[in-house]
């Protein structure tokens, strides 16, 4: 996406690295109030199967958060976040978000609900991708002011 238009249907969002740790993966599941034992302890997560613990979606859903909003800038209103996961989040990988803009449409004054002037309504595709598969998949549906991206695009790697 470039940083000096607004945002068009088959825009390619920039990716961003995240490294998954032990760390991000329990501090997300204790932030979330999610206190399932395959979330932190890797004895109880592999007698249930697992061969670690894994990560939770609300954790995924903030770290698809984040990275629209890194994207889009801080100004930028999740609307709707529709996902869902597939392979797990385990320690020691990546996942690697990936975004295409799908649609855009600009907003008009009216109904409760309905976006402000002055703002468009875009619909993201995503991909979240680690190395044995999709972790997760969905659409976002968010808000941004109209006309030029104020944003340099999301930040690679680092503390998520």
């Amino acid at each position: 996406m470039s940083t000096a238009s607004a945002p068009r249907a088959g825009d390619t969002l920039p990716p961003l690295e995240i490294p998954v740790t032990r760390t991000l993966i329990v501090a997300g599941a204790i932030a979330s109030r999610d206190y399932q034992d395959v979330h932190h302890d890797v004895e109880l997560a592999r007698a249930k199967g697992s061969p670690d613990i894994f990560m939770n979606i609300l954790t995924t859903n903030g770290l698809v958060g984040r990275y629209l909003t890194d994207c889009f800038g801080p100004e930028a209103t999740l609307r709707k976040v529709a996902i869902r996961l597939g392979a797990p989040n385990y320690p020691g990988d990546t996942m690697t978000l990936t975004g295409v803009v799908e649609q855009v449409e600009p907003g008009a004054a009216g109904a409760a609900g309905a976006p402000e002037a002055g703002t468009a309504t875009v619909t993201v595709k995503v991909v979240g991708a680690n190395s044995i598969g999709k972790h997760v998949t969905g659409t976002v549906t968010l808000t941004v002011p109209a006309g030029p991206a104020r944003t340099a695009g999301a930040r690679a790697g680092g503390d998520a």
